[in-house]
Parts: C-alpha cells; structure tokens; sequence
C-alpha cells in the first residue's frame, strides 16, 4: 500500500536542481503523525509546489532565452513551477473531505514538462486499527 504524504514530504522534479519540502496547508483537515495530510489538489505553484532551485528545462521560457544568449550552452535559470492539475492517481482508497490522498507514486506535471515526484512521504509509520 502506498504510503501517505504529509508536511514534511519532500518533492524533487526531473529538471530542478534540488529536492524541497513540500507545502502542506496547517489548516488541512486531516492529520497523519499530528502532521497536516495532502490530497491531489495540493498543486498550486509556490503555494503547495515549492521552486526547486535552478530550472534546466528547455521548454521553459526563461531557459530557452538564456541558452539561446549563451550560443546555445545550457543555461539554467531559477525555478518557477508552472502546475495546471493535480497529482495524479492518488491514493485509490483514502479520501480526505471527498478528494483523494495523496500518497507515493503520485505525480504532477509541470508545464516546463517537468515531471515532479515525491522523494519522502513527511510521515515515518503506516499503520491500520482494527
């Protein structure tokens, strides 16, 4: 079973140059470990998907522009998330409020086609009572 994310996960994309924590509302209504749970709408850049240092996706602007000023050398330039859609697909079975959790082997996509991921859950036990 998947495990669940939390604040405290961390997020890393194919084309940024460092992992970072994910943002998770405190306000979320539902808590793994005492921590805020995330769902597959948490996706809204630098509200939810942090920057991820430097961007070396040629399909963003700013790095197209500065490889082209650079005779075509590669040249990353800071990282702005661009997500349109939530994770995807979610955990099957958890819902928080009517949305899916979000849990490992989730992932959303970044409009510089970026593929972001979740590198660490936030959450160290998974556990059923019964």
């Amino acid at each position: 079973m998947p495990t669940l994310v939390s604040l405290g996960s961390v997020v890393s994309c194919s084309f940024g140059s460092a992992p970072m924590p994910m943002i998770v509302p405190p306000e979320a209504p539902m808590l793994l470990e005492n921590l805020p749970a995330a769902t597959i709408f948490d996706f809204v850049p630098l509200e939810n998907i942090p920057a991820f240092g430097m961007c070396s996706s040629l399909a963003n602007p700013e790095v197209e522009a500065a490889t082209i000023a650079a005779e075509g050398v590669l040249t990353p330039m800071p990282c702005m998330p661009a997500t349109a859609s939530p994770w995807f697909p979610g955990s099957p079975i958890v819902l928080i409020e009517g949305k899916p959790a979000l849990c490992t082997g989730s992932m959303c996509q970044c409009d510089w086609l970026g593929e972001i991921g979740i590198e660490q859950p936030g959450q160290e036990t998974v556990g059923t009572e019964g």
